[in-house]
């Protein structure tokens, strides 16, 4: 539907929805802008979606971007390598540069686009509001965080967190990564080179010292998705626990965020033998592990991207933040268990506030135009379930949703090859 306002976006597109939001660390994103949700009091499931603005396809040979004025991990993107239609339809989303010998260049800003599409979005829902159809979810909050749009729909009884972000689509690889793609790594073998450099995306985030109207951040996660495949579940059951102990605790001032722990374990994976890694029975040797590797990236300041190494994202900590959360990991440390069970009892009560609202909902709800007088509940509740019953029958696979914005009732699922 925002395609259809003013025909930016592309009409054949191809969205990524990742499982957890951006503040579960699932993109490398700055977290510091982001307005505050709590799981159980504002939401119940959350979900990344990254769409497509701009698509550049380009298998045949490394892509490469304009990193003169970025940090490591950072680049401009100059219209110039679109054709002039694009320059046309895009313009009003740009910084524009001009050159002495009177040329002048476009650069895609990820402010406004982040703009652009928050406005675009909000005349989308307000339509929706006016004219609710059978099927389509209640919208109850939309909210702008940075570059960021978060919405919560009420599906059913649930409701679900979307962070949506526009971003900028690549096929084939970044040439400052192709280093990379010449050293070992745990996951040879396993799957193939092609299922891993398929793509990359530009998010809109700067680096430490970046114009934030003009630099985008290099973002590796349909690749992530692929190696998440090779790890074990024993590793992932630590990194979850980890995962959960630190997101509070090390959260102000802002210093290490989940991508950072997740990056930490990525390069774990490619240190470790892998017969080690695969131990089922391992989980509380690795959460250890990964508390040691994350305090020691702290105290020395190193954290490397996993895929361009030679990018470190902790190098601007100040040694006042440094020496305070490096305090808090030693009392985990000393401690993890009990750390673990403060964590463990907060999903819980999430979850019991989760299902004491569901409750109240179903003891008090009315028909409403979106349900056309029947249950309200009935139709949305059966999608809800049936990509739950999706997602966790079919770990690991590429799941794909086709919906017709015209009718939103009749969704297909495509799990690799297989269509439903």
């Amino acid at each position: 539907m925002v395609q259809k306002l003013d025909q930016k976006l592309p009409v054949a597109n191809e969205y990524l929805l990742l499982s957890g939001g951006v503040r579960e660390g699932v993109v490398d994103l700055d977290l510091d802008e982001l307005n505050v949700y709590a799981r159980g009091t504002d939401y119940d499931m959350d979900f990344t979606l990254l769409v497509p603005a701009l698509k550049l396809h380009d298998r045949n040979q490394p892509v490469t971007l304009d990193m003169r004025h970025s940090a490591l991990c950072h680049s401009w993107l100059s219209l110039r390598l679109f054709d002039e239609g694009t320059i046309t339809k895009w313009k009003d989303c740009c910084t524009i540069v001009d050159h002495i010998n009177g040329a002048t260049n476009y650069f895609f800003s990820p402010t406004k686009v982040a703009d652009w599409f928050y406005d675009s979005i909000s005349i989308v829902l307000s339509e929706i509001q006016k004219k609710p159809q059978r099927g389509m979810p209640k919208v109850e909050k939309v909210e702008k965080n940075g570059t960021i749009i978060s919405i919560i729909l009420g599906v059913g009884s649930s409701r679900m967190l979307y962070d949506i972000v526009p971003v900028v689509s690549f096929k084939g690889w970044p040439a400052v990564a192709q280093s990379w793609l010449m050293e070992n790594h745990f996951w040879d073998g396993k799957i193939t080179e092609e299922e891993v450099i398929s793509g990359f995306y530009l998010v809109p985030a700067c680096s430490y010292k970046g114009k934030k109207d003009n630099e985008w951040r290099l973002s590796f996660a349909r690749s992530e998705v692929q190696l998440k495949k090779c790890i074990s579940s024993s590793l992932m059951q630590a990194y979850q626990a980890c995962k959960a102990i630190i997101i509070k605790l090390l959260s102000r001032p802002k210093a290490i965020s989940p991508y950072h722990l997740r990056s930490m374990m990525l390069w774990a994976c490619d240190r470790l033998p892998a017969n080690y890694l695969a131990q089922e029975d391992y989980a509380a040797h690795f959460l250890l592990g990964l508390i040691d590797d994350l305090q020691h990236c702290l105290v020395n300041k190193m954290c490397p991207n996993y895929f361009i190494p030679q990018c470190n994202m902790l190098e601007h900590l100040s040694e006042e933040t440094v020496m305070l959360h490096a305090r808090k990991l030693s009392s985990v440390r000393s401690d993890p268990a009990e750390h673990l069970r403060t964590a463990i009892e907060h999903v819980k009560a999430a979850n019991r506030l989760t299902l004491e609202l569901q409750r109240r909902g179903s003891t008090t709800s009315i028909p409403s135009p979106q349900s056309d007088g029947g249950d309200p509940n009935q139709p949305d509740d059966r999608l809800a379930k049936k990509l739950q019953q999706l997602v966790t029958e079919n770990p690991g696979k590429s799941i794909s949703v086709f919906i017709n914005p015209d009718d939103v009732t009749r969704p297909h699922f495509r799990i690799d090859d297989k269509f439903f």
